[in-house]
């Protein structure tokens, strides 16, 4: 019954049991249908999962209190930020899959129904409107909602078709992952553009779509660059590509940033100058210590050997959530699971391609460790599904 999924009847069977019951009541059995033993799994929990974070969110309290000139005042807000996150992974892990299956067309829909809110009635800072504004309710950015509604929605709609996917499904897929994207960027909002488009194309990825049509994808995009340029970017996102391009052509204005930057990460050497030691930051020279740039005060303080055990953290955590995608159950299990790890990575290889001067400044903070809150809530939130599908396996299909 359990190996061959073959129903026969088994000593301890009642009358009127049904499948479910009678697995329960065999020794051992409610452990293999949740897919693991002790406390933590039956708080659908990944233990080794929540060390890793809690290890990552520990180093970024450190490496925050000597960014932000030593302030107690931004660890303190930052740990309660953490508190509040940790807390949305827990309730997020402790739904079935099946629910987020089942709601993934519901809350896309709410998602772009709030973008569209956005450009219509939103609230704008800085030149950005990208909040909106409930009376009674503190504000909400719904770009950060869609990171991780995007990648759900993608994987209901391929999970419910033959895989891999067809030509007609691939379109279908891409105009679910474009509609939000288009939304975004007319914010303005790049960087946020850029992490929902990689975590729609990495549900695609994991769904098995034929390497062909990634290539003809290719083209088409770079072909499209030069209209992106003209129609679709701002005059600062430009700007900000020209200064990728060539730094050192405005020294005291756009390319201020990285420039600092790669002069924090060069003066940190092998070893680093010493924790709270770094003259970059701790004299105001790099200009965003505690958030975009925080990785830069990591390097300078801590050396090439801190920047590289920062990475170990978050390529095990990387390893990890493969390892769930892999084991999971069905295909929605997998490829979403897939998708929000890869994502996790698009955050760190955008926000430090972007402060070592290999990428464009986009405004992409470094994963848990930069200051914020928003960015911190959602990954932990996109983490409480990855335990949610690691936790909830059943021994049986519904």
């Amino acid at each position: 019954c359990l190996a061959g999924g073959v129903w026969r009847v088994k000593p301890g069977w009642r009358s009127g049991m049904n499948r479910q019951d009678f697995i329960r009541q065999m020794p051992g059995a409610e452990n293999h249908l949740h897919g693991g033993t002790g406390l933590a799994y039956r708080l659908h929990l990944d233990p080794i999962l929540l060390i890793l974070l809690l290890m990552l969110c520990a180093a970024g309290l450190v490496i925050l209190y000597s960014a932000s000139g030593q302030s107690m005042v931004h660890v303190e807000k930052q740990l309660v930020r953490y508190g509040l996150a940790f807390v949305v992974m827990f309730i997020f892990a402790q739904l079935d899959p099946i629910v987020y299956r089942r709601w993934s067309p519901w809350l896309y829909l709410l998602g772009v129904l709030a973008l569209v809110a956005v450009l219509l009635f939103g609230v704008g800072a800085k030149g950005a409107q990208r909040w909106l504004h409930i009376p009674g309710l503190p504000r909400f950015q719904p770009s950060e909602f869609m990171k991780l509604v995007v990648p759900m929605m993608v994987a209901w709609f391929l999970s419910s078709r033959y895989l891999p996917p067809s030509i007609k499904a691939v379109l279908g897929a891409l105009v679910l992952i474009f509609v939000p994207v288009l939304l975004i960027l007319k914010q303005p909002d790049l960087g946020t553009s850029i992490l929902i488009a990689a975590a729609g194309i990495f549900v695609l990825m994991f769904s098995g779509v034929r390497w062909r049509l990634v290539a003809g994808f290719a083209v088409l995009v770079a072909s499209l660059a030069p209209a992106m340029w003209m129609f679709v970017m701002r005059e600062y996102q430009k700007q900000r590509v020209l200064t990728f391009l060539n730094p050192e052509s405005d020294p005291l204005g756009s390319g201020w940033n990285i420039i600092q930057s790669k002069t924090a990460i060069g003066s940190g050497g092998m070893w680093g100058k010493g924790w709270l030691e770094g003259t970059q930051s701790q004299l105001d020279f790099l200009p965003e210590s505690h958030t975009d740039f925080i990785i830069a005060v990591c390097a300078e303080e801590f050396g090439f050997m801190g920047v590289l055990a920062l990475l170990c953290l978050y390529l095990l955590i990387i390893f990890r959530g493969l390892i769930i995608a892999v084991n999971a159950q069905d295909s929605y299990g997998r490829i979403l699971a897939g998708s929000l790890t890869m994502t996790f990575f698009i955050y760190i290889f955008v926000n430090i391609g972007m402060v070592t001067g290999i990428l464009p400044v986009v405004g992409v903070p470094l994963p848990l460790v930069s200051y914020g809150g928003t960015s911190a809530v959602t990954l932990m939130a996109a983490f409480g599904v990855l335990m949610s599908i690691h936790t909830h396996k059943k021994m049986l299909s519904r």
